[in-house]
């Protein structure tokens, strides 16, 4: 029974990757909730996982693997999050994308940098639950998945080795 739970890995993982997709495009293109980069960044690593668990349910002998990198697109999204939770908490600045002030000398590059400008902020708490914003959610969900990932390719090291 474990074995077969094991086996499952990669797809839970990759039904978990898209309807965390799935919920931020809806939050963006339903909700009207229009995302910062920061907000965008934090999509890849879901991507990502998406890719490699793909190809793990393609080839099985790169399921051990597979979860392992899983869990590094996880941590790389716990980064992610973390770091936007810290700008909306104003712990520290957002990077140069996130609509700090350019460095404009005419009017021309005024109304460039203004048109170019981000439509949402990232220091700015678009919508939360709780009192937790969806950075803090998706910081919850990427330690949470880069746990189960790091378990899931273990567990399947020890199958293999049973073996």
């Amino acid at each position: 029974m474990a074995a077969r739970t094991i086996a499952r890995a990669p797809l839970a993982l990759l039904a978990a990757s898209l309807a965390t997709l799935a919920a931020a495009l809806g939050f963006q293109h339903i909700g009207g909730l229009d995302p910062c980069v920061l907000c965008i960044y934090q999509r890849w690593p879901y991507l990502a996982v998406a890719g490699i668990c793909g190809v793990a349910l393609l080839v099985r002998s790169w399921t051990r693997p597979a979860l392992f990198a899983c869990a590094g697109a996880f941590v790389a999204g716990l980064g992610l999050a973390g770091f936007h939770v810290g700008v909306e908490q104003g712990w520290w600045a957002g990077t140069a994308a996130c609509g700090a002030a350019g460095g404009a000398t005419t009017v021309e590059e005024l109304r460039a940098a203004i048109m170019s400008a981000p439509v949402a902020r990232c220091d700015t708490v678009a919508w939360s639950l709780f009192g937790i914003s969806m950075a803090g959610y998706n910081f919850l969900l990427s330690a949470a998945l880069a746990a189960a990932s790091v378990l899931a390719g273990l567990r399947w090291q020890a199958r293999d080795a049973a073996r």
